[in-house]
């Protein structure tokens, strides 16, 4: 990618600015709103906030870059065919930039409250004694790969050429719903390297030293989906890159 070129700058900008608003909205429900007394949103309401997360920046910056939010997706896609493999390190800086400055800007607010408690994770991602249900740590690599490859395969396929035109983004969205469901028992969910990076990075101590597991195992659950999508469906679709490809020569 030639960032010398304004449109991939502008792409980039765009994937940090969806990646921002995923870690923020996301963990943030997790954060301030999951356990607030007597009206918490609870497990249902953080769920809801990641796939709306994603459902709402699809609409916003799809057309800018794709809206991939995510290394492990971005990873998924090249594997898949519909990425361009060149481009895959400036989406991801892009990606994990945002997340950083996402946990940032909730740490500020978080820290408002005379309640808040970093001990207590900060929606960071974990294992073992750090999971939410206790899970191990092979029973949370498993999920994280099993949830992010499921997750590439409805990526896949709803934003291919023959998909219902227009309904990709609640595709996606309700998908990743689906996926807090079932893993936030598990690991908290990442199924995304940058989203974890960020709580990581403030939360410190253990959940830096767990984090490795939340960029290995959603990058090979990224890569799968997208290779076995890819080979159930070989008919040429659209690369998901937010940009048209130019109108052929008449």
């Amino acid at each position: 990618m030639d960032l010398r070129n304004s449109q991939n700058i502008h792409r980039c900008v765009a994937e940090g600015i969806g990646t921002f608003w995923l870690t923020f909205a996301g963990c943030g429900s997790a954060v301030i709103a999951a356990a607030f007394p007597e009206v918490g949103i609870g497990l249902l309401g953080v769920s809801l906030a990641f796939g709306l997360s994603v459902l709402t920046m699809a609409y916003a910056i799809g057309h800018i870059s794709g809206c991939h939010l995510n290394p492990a997706v971005t990873v998924g896609l090249a594997a898949g065919g519909r990425f361009p493999k060149q481009d895959i390190v400036p989406y991801v800086v892009s990606q994990v930039i945002g997340a950083i400055v996402a946990a940032a800007a909730l740490y500020a607010i978080a820290v408002g409250s005379p309640t808040f408690d970093l001990a207590k994770g900060f929606a960071a991602n974990g294992y073992g004694a750090h999971s939410p249900g206790q899970y191990s740590m092979m029973s949370g690599f498993v999920a994280e790969v099993v949830l992010t490859m499921m997750f590439l395969f409805i990526i896949m396929g709803a934003t291919h050429g023959k998909a219902p035109l227009g309904f990709a983004p609640i595709a996606i969205g309700l998908g990743l719903t689906l996926i807090h469901l079932v893993g936030i028992p598990i690991t908290n969910t990442s199924v995304n390297p940058a989203r974890s990076t960020g709580p990581a990075l403030f939360a410190g101590g253990w959940a830096l030293a767990q984090l490795w597991m939340f960029w290995v195992a959603p990058l090979i659950g990224g890569a799968l989906g997208g290779i076995l999508y890819r080979w159930l469906s070989e008919e040429p679709s659209e690369q998901v890159t937010g940009v048209s490809p130019p109108a052929p020569a008449e």
